[in-house]
């Protein structure tokens, strides 16, 4: 019987001479690690020569010519090239110049080995390009092909250890442009067509070859020696007029830095990149094409500090990946948090170094730790390098671990080996590896030239388990004087391990206090340098932000953790607070919830308050019940209201107001909310733009409970097209009525109406907001029998964010027992998907005991 995605095809193929079988080989959907591994060994120099024919219509199919060029270094058997279309998308084969016929088996088409030859092959064929990775839009399109999608596009060998150069031409609708990864050679009209011909690309693994083509503007300029191009949709005058410069500044500063500190010249022919309409991701690292979602980048007057550090993080990831994953490559899809963890730990060292190192610790900490805790403390855990069998899962180890713990991590292991000693070891690494692939082994040999610490026995803990430390400590005490203090440490799932780091503990007197540097390395600590001080009237743990795990919380301290004297201290406490709520070792929700409202009263520094905001919102939706939510809003409401009048700096009044947009349940706060809309004419003080006042339209619209024109208004109030589909496309999901609520989740079982990612995920927030639970819990169950789909046709970060969206705030044991049964029904469910769902439902687990506890 034959399994269904697994077929084994016995493929012979003979000697010329006299035709006896020789050998087999296995095929089978996807690209696995054993079928990348043999093609790795045998081919190389690959050169990808394309065509692409893009029509203007949508309705019209892309075709494609290709001539794929390689060495072989023997013959031994059929030869698989990787194309995830039907046979009938494939019209035209030619290898070595004697046409072939078309032989696709499970998503590769298969070359006999006697049309091959060693040395130099050339395969030619004509193809219907699969659309589903080139994101066509009715005035534009982008190629998007990380993990494994180029083989959905093009035929190829798509993995990351096979790189080629690409020369790429397309036929594109007169008026549009176009940018790719080589530098532009010439254009040439006919009739209502043009042809862009790209000079070759550099080295490139597939997933990093791509181009955008469509209705853009193009902008032009040169950065100190380099020109940089720059492709856009943006309409707003007034956004292009603020943000177009600094945008460019941005990439000048983050290829500045990164080639003094890595000693390599930037590494690629050109410097391009494209603002794409509600792109997927933040970014992606295409060499000379980057693509960026559109408004992470186009800000304007009202853009909170948070959101400009944001941008300028953003650009230096993606260009931190031109040495990071560009330059040097994973060998396979397994280490795909090796280019994720560098690019994020180098985009932190621009800002510190742009920003300063207040800045810097501050935006470290509230990035990762929260993001990275939102995973690590649940059922579903995952380490940081996992096992990868085939490339089509790979999307699967995308996630908040990669990128928000390994640079946790990587801060760890930069203060072990030093600062010097880590860069001349990272250094080697681009050196020796530079146009290559390498694996985390690679690096850790050579780093561990570099330090006599025993790399390995930190890696075991550090990058290949899951899971963090909980910390405990014991004071005791002679007279007034401390006589012992010890702290411990123990994993908080699984077994026993220890994580070495080092944080800072500070003992709190009436007049000064005491930092205490602990190098956290055994499972039980005595701190030697505590014995004989006086008694403190309390302990904070980790208050320079530095150690990774859950920390305790000494009771006396509580009410004075709002007025920590900085604000890296106070946002670690923060932290630590929620964390400690939701393992059940402090506070109660309603009992952190107002310490968290006396902090919004206090608390100046913009990205505090914007993480306290955080925090009240969660607490507020997932933990309190709706009685007492009805309960706590007129006071929460004025709180808010009155904190933003009284604030001074207008970004923190937006963002105060952001908060009571999100927590406002009464009719008079409803009112107020109406009129500044309807004006257009916001609080005193407060900024707010086109895009502040959809968000507030949709706010409306969904906390109204009689049919309104919010959205329709807002729509016609806007002229960029893009904006406005937007709005179209999430209308029924806001709607009053449960039965087009309905008839909106059930059009999302169909692919083509989850095309635009991004537009779902936010359709499903509002669809399963806490304020429509009473109807949506009816969702969850297709929700959750919908994701192994979505891992199958969507984006790397859609099952992550369907899932995030869809249970984000539900707290009910009936909720709870519909993921549980799922589980319970499908045993054997992909272990990586699974463990996204445990992560997704983490906060609905935990509110199980947390409620009931109350």
């Amino acid at each position: 019987m034959f399994k269904p995605f697994v077929l084994f095809v016995y493929l012979l193929f003979f000697f010329h001479s006299n035709g006896i079988a020789q050998q087999s080989i296995l095929v089978e959907n996807g690209v696995s690690e054993q079928l990348a591994h043999k093609r790795s060994s045998i081919i190389s120099n690959v050169q990808y020569q394309l065509h692409f024919n893009i029509p203007a219509a949508l309705s019209e199919e892309i075709t494609g010519r290709e001539q794929l060029t390689f060495q072989l270094k023997a013959v031994k058997e059929a030869l698989q090239i990787d194309f995830k279309q039907a046979a009938n998308q494939v019209s035209k084969i030619v290898v070595n110049g004697k046409k072939t016929d078309v032989d696709l088996q499970n998503e590769h088409l298969i070359v006999a080995a006697q049309y091959l030859k060693k040395g130099e092959n050339t395969v030619e064929i004509d193809f219907i390009a699969g659309s589903s990775s080139l994101n066509r839009n009715p005035e534009y399109l982008y190629a998007l092909f990380v993990p494994d999608h180029a083989r959905s596009a093009f035929p190829c060998f798509d993995q990351p250890n096979l790189k080629a150069r690409f020369l790429l031409s397309l036929t594109i609708p007169a008026g549009w442009k176009a940018l790719a990864n080589g530098e532009l050679k010439n254009i040439s009209a006919d009739g209502g067509a043009q042809t862009y011909q790209f000079a070759n690309s550099d080295l490139l693994p597939t997933y990093l070859f791509s181009f955008t083509a469509g209705k853009y503007l193009s902008v032009n300029q040169k950065v100190g020696a380099r020109n940089q191009e720059f492709l856009h949709r943006e309409t707003d005058s007034v956004k292009i007029k603020l943000s177009t410069d600094s945008i460019f500044k941005a990439h000048g500063d983050a290829i500045n830095f990164l080639e003094q500190w890595t000693n390599i010249p930037f590494p690629f022919q050109k410097i391009g990149f494209a603002a794409i309409p509600d792109f997927q991701f933040g970014g992606m690292e295409h060499p000379g094409v980057v693509q960026y979602k559109a408004s992470s980048l186009f800000l304007d007057g009202g853009a909170t500090k948070d959101q400009l550090i944001g941008r300028l993080n953003l650009i230096s990831h993606e260009t931190a990946h031109m040495w990071f994953g560009d330059l040097v490559t994973m060998n396979w899809f397994n280490d795909v948090w090796m280019k994720e963890v560098f690019a994020n730990f180098m985009a932190d060292k621009v800002t510190e170094k742009l920003m300063g190192k207040e800045t810097f610790d501050l935006k470290f900490l509230q990035d990762h730790y929260p993001a990275a805790y939102g995973v690590d403390r649940t059922l579903g855990a995952n380490a940081i390098r996992q096992q990868l069998d085939n490339l089509q899962d790979a999307g699967s180890m995308y996630g908040n671990i990669i990128y928000h713990k390994a640079p946790i991590m990587m801060r760890q292991l930069e203060l072990l080996m030093g600062k010097d000693n880590f860069q001349q070891g990272i250094r080697s690494y681009l050196k020796k590896y530079a146009y290559g692939n390498a694996t985390w082994n690679d690096l850790i040999g050579i780093l561990s030239t570099y330090t006599e610490k025993d790399l390995n026995k930190w890696n075991k803990v550090w990058v290949n388990s899951p899971g963090r430390p909980i910390f405990d400590y014991k004071i005791s005490y002679r007279g007034e004087k401390i006589d012992q203090l010890s702290i411990q440490q123990h994993p908080e799932f699984g077994e026993q391990a220890v994580w070495p780091q080092v944080f800072t503990v500070t003992l709190v007197y009436a007049d000064r206090s005491e930092n205490i540097k602990v190098a956290m390395n055994a499972a039980k600590l005595e701190i030697k340098e505590a014995i004989n001080l006086p008694r403190p009237k309390y302990l904070i743990f980790n208050t320079d932000a530095l150690g990774y795990g859950l920390f305790p919380i000494d009771s006396n301290s509580i009410e004075d953790l709002v007025n920590l004297k900085t604000p890296l201290e106070r946002a670690s406490a923060y932290i630590n607070l929620y964390e400690n709520l939701l393992s059940g070792r402090s506070l109660k929700p309603a009992s952190l919830l107002e310490l968290l409202i006396t902090g919004i009263q206090k608390e100046k520094n913009e990205m505090n308050l914007r993480l306290l905001g955080g925090y009240i919102g969660n607490i507020y939706w997932s933990f309190m019940r709706p009685a007492e939510r009805v309960s706590l809003a007129p006071r929460l409401e004025q709180v808010l209201w009155q904190r933003m009048q009284m604030e001074p700096e207008a970004n923190n009044k937006k963002i105060l107001f952001k908060t009571f947009q999100d927590v406002y349940l009464t009719s008079a706060a409803g009112a107020t909310l109406r009129q500044i809309w309807h004006t257009q004419q916001s609080p005193a003080g407060v900024k707010l733009t086109e895009d502040d006042y959809i968000s507030l339209a949709f706010t409306l619209a969904l906390k109204s409970d009689t049919v309104s024109n919010f959205l329709t208004v807002q729509r016609d109030r806007i002229a960029n097209v893009e904006r406005k589909n937007r709005i179209s496309f999430l209308m029924p999901a806001l709607s009053t009525d449960v039965a087009e609520r309905n008839r909106f989740f059930e059009s999302l079982a169909d692919q083509k109406n989850r095309e635009k990612e991004a537009w779902v995920s936010y359709a499903l927030a509002y669809l399963n907001h806490p304020l429509r639970h009473q109807t949506s819990i009816a969702y969850l169950p297709k929700s959750l029998e919908l994701v192994a789909e979505i891992q199958r046709t969507g984006d790397i970060f859609f099952p992550q964010s369907w899932l995030g969206a869809t249970f984000n705030g539900y707290q009910s044991n009936e909720a709870y027992q519909i993921v549980t049964d799922f589980l319970t029904k499908h045993p054997n469910y992909n272990p990586k998907l699974k463990g996204k769902i445990l992560q997704a439902t983490d906060n609905l687990h935990r509110a199980q005991k947390i409620m009931s506890n109350k």
